[in-house]
C-alpha cells in the first residue's frame, strides 16, 4: 500500500518547504553568538531530510493498522506537529525571538512523544523511527537555549521585519 507514503511525503514536503520560507539565515542570525557545538549551517538540511525519511517510513508503516476511528485523531497529531514545527522557525528567524521559540519547543518536543506514543500502540519499529526526530528536537532546544543565554538582547539587535 504506497498511498499512506505519497501522502504523508507531501505533508513533509510542504512542511518542509513552508519551515525553509520562514528560515532566514541572513544577517541577524548570522550576528548571533553560537557555541561552538553547533553544527554548520550545511548540517541543517541533511539532518531535516533523515528526519523527514524517517518520519515518512514510520507513518507509511502505521497507518495500514490504524483502525478507522483512529485515523483522525492521528491526522490532528501529524498537523499539529507540522504546526508547530514551522512555528518554532517562523518564531526563531522571522520574528527574530529566540525566548519566544525556546518556550515554543516545549510543546513541540511533546507532540513528538505523542505521536511516538501513538504510533508505539501498534508498531514499536514505527515508534522508534521518531526517535530521530525527537532527539534532534531535543539537541536544537538545546542549542536555542545556549543561543538565549549567549545573546540576551538577540530580539533587539536587528528591527523585527513585520
Amino acid at each position: 500500500m504506497w498511498e499512506p507514503y505519497a501522502i504523508v511525503a507531501a505533508a513533509l514536503v510542504a512542511t518542509g518547504l513552508v519551515g525553509m520560507r520562514v528560515t532566514d539565515i541572513g544577517p541577524w542570525y548570522q550576528a548571533l553568538n553560537k557555541p561552538s557545538w553547533q553544527p554548520p549551517d550545511w548540517a541543517f538540511g541533511p539532518i531535516w531530510t533523515t528526519i523527514y525519511v524517517f518520519i515518512g517510513a514510520s507513518v507509511g508503516r502505521v497507518w495500514p493498522l490504524l483502525g478507522a476511528d483512529e485515523r483522525v485523531p492521528f491526522v490532528v497529531l501529524m498537523i499539529v506537529n507540522a504546526a508547530l514545527n514551522i512555528a518554532w522557525s517562523y518564531l526563531f528567524f522571522k520574528r527574530r525571538r529566540p525566548v519566544w521559540s525556546l518556550i515554543e519547543i516545549v510543546p513541540l518536543w511533546l507532540s513528538i512523544l505523542a505521536i511516538a506514543v501513538f504510533v508505539a500502540r501498534h508498531d514499536a519499529l514505527a515508534a522508534w523511527m521518531i526517535a530521530p526526530y525527537a532527539s534532534w528536537v531535543l539537541i536544537a532546544g538545546w542549542l536555542n537555549f545556549t543561543m538565549v543565554r549567549m545573546n540576551p538582547d538577540a530580539h533587539r539587535s536587528v528591527p523585527d521585519p513585520s
